[in-house]
């Protein structure tokens, strides 16, 4: 039986976090703050206390963004002005970062 489209948008999305999950545990090896050694979808990434300074953030983005072409075969620009000028930060937690993975991959 063929998968439907809520299905296959479902494995999209769990392949989508597990990419960003494994590159921020991987990013983060090199980075070393502790709240990212276990990333859920609630860990936050930038901004407020305790959050990714924008170096860091700016690693983190771009490995994503290559481990993503990798996984897909689709380039996706996830730093952008687009994203910088949303009024609620693709950037503020992983679960956030994820929807806007999402959306990228599915425009690109």
């Amino acid at each position: 039986m063929a998968a439907t489209t809520q299905q296959k948008e479902e494995l999209v999305r769990d392949k989508i976090i597990d990419v960003v999950t494994k590159v921020v545990r991987e990013v983060n090896a090199d980075l070393g703050y502790d709240h990212l050694n276990a990333p859920t979808l609630e860990t936050q990434l930038y901004g407020g206390d305790g959050g990714l300074d924008s170096l860091s953030l700016v690693m983190l983005v771009s490995a994503i963004e290559a481990a993503i072409t990798d996984e897909f075969g689709k380039d996706v620009v996830l730093a952008s002005e687009k994203a910088m000028s949303m009024r609620n930060s693709p950037y503020r937690n992983v679960g956030a970062f994820v929807d806007f993975v999402e959306a990228e991959l599915a425009a690109a």
